[in-house]
């Protein structure tokens, strides 16, 4: 049941801020867009927030940097969620909130919005790599070998090593902690998120020349090796090549140009996610932003720019939610 009377507040824990829900049915993990990613995400998408939450959801707003390098947010982002982790079941302790959904890592869900969602679409594609370190390391070389230099790869590849080596010290490092507050352990399917939900509003797998103007500044940055990386064919072949993103949703805007690439290239080229998970609403890149005051919606960089709460949850908010619950259903 829907619970419109409680209050979306947000706690500082550790880079990110949480809102704990006294009786969550699960946790969602956002991840905003370039900017408002970075600066205020529980302001610019507090309507979006706020009915998640009165769904029975924690939401823990993960931020990023900016930057070029997307592997290394990718992996601030996994170390995030392990430091999270533990603060949750012992927040809920000391509130006498219910922790039950906080001790198996499939109630954790994604949500990301415009580059947002590159990030976790690395998260979902490192899920693949596989354990074993020479096989890993193969992987790595195939699918950068046509996009990337030597020194680059073998840089990669030192990173992701090092990052899963500290993410499985780190997962025992929690369950013994969790362990210690409620006598239980924390059940995690994979160092990465394997088997979590992830919903993807327009999606922005973009170059360098998308965040610097003019196009020949991009290509000078590019050519001195301080462009976007993964760069977009890369970040593409890592989904390809995972074999995962089975349980993705996929929202779209029929008046956004700047995602509209990469949504095409999803459903018309990777052929995911089937018709049931994918959502074409109306609305720009912008649609997922925008604040409540009292009845009505501000839509801060869409059109109507006021609207009832109403027709705002009819047109975006109420798809956002039926889809995640399809794909939890999915997942089981």
């Amino acid at each position: 049941m829907v619970n419109t009377n409680l209050k979306l507040r947000f706690k500082p824990v550790s880079h990110s801020w949480v809102a704990l829900h006294p009786q969550p049915k699960g946790v969602i993990q956002f991840v905003a867009g370039a900017f408002f990613g970075t600066f205020a995400p529980m302001l610019f998408y507090r309507h979006l927030l706020q009915s998640l939450f009165e769904q029975g959801y924690t939401i823990i707003l993960l931020p990023f940097n900016f930057t070029f390098d997307h592997y290394v947010e990718a992996g601030f982002l996994m170390r995030e969620q392990y430091e999270i982790l533990p603060e949750l079941v012992r927040m809920a302790t000391v509130e006498g909130y219910d922790y039950e959904a906080y001790l198996d890592d499939k109630n954790f869900s994604w949500i990301g919005h415009s580059l947002g969602c590159k990030y976790i679409s690395l998260l979902e594609g490192f899920t693949a790599l596989p354990d074993d370190i020479q096989k890993r390391e193969t992987f790595i070389r195939n699918l950068l070998s046509h996009t990337s230099n030597k020194s680059q790869i073998e840089s990669v590849i030192k990173d992701i090593n090092i990052l899963v080596e500290e993410l499985k010290r780190k997962i025992i490092e929690d369950q013994k902690l969790i362990c210690s507050y409620v006598g239980r352990k924390i059940k995690i399917n994979s160092v990465f998120i394997r088997g979590q939900v992830s919903i993807l509003l327009a999606p922005d797998i973009s170059d360098t020349a998308s965040a610097i103007r003019p196009q020949f500044l991009a290509d000078i940055i590019d050519n001195l090796g301080w462009g976007v990386k993964p760069n977009p064919e890369e970040t593409k072949n890592l989904i390809k090549d995972s074999g995962l993103f089975n349980i993705m949703g996929l929202v779209c805007f029929k008046s956004d140009k700047i995602a509209k690439l990469t949504c095409e290239w999803f459903t018309d080229i990777l052929k995911r996610p089937p018709q049931e998970f994918l959502e074409t609403l109306g609305g720009g890149h912008l649609k997922p932003l925008g604040i409540q005051l009292g009845n009505t919606v501000i839509n801060l960089f869409d059109k109507p720019l006021i609207e009832s709460v109403q027709d705002r949850n009819r047109g975006f908010e109420h798809h956002v939610i039926e889809l995640l619950e399809a794909l939890k259903e999915e997942s089981k």
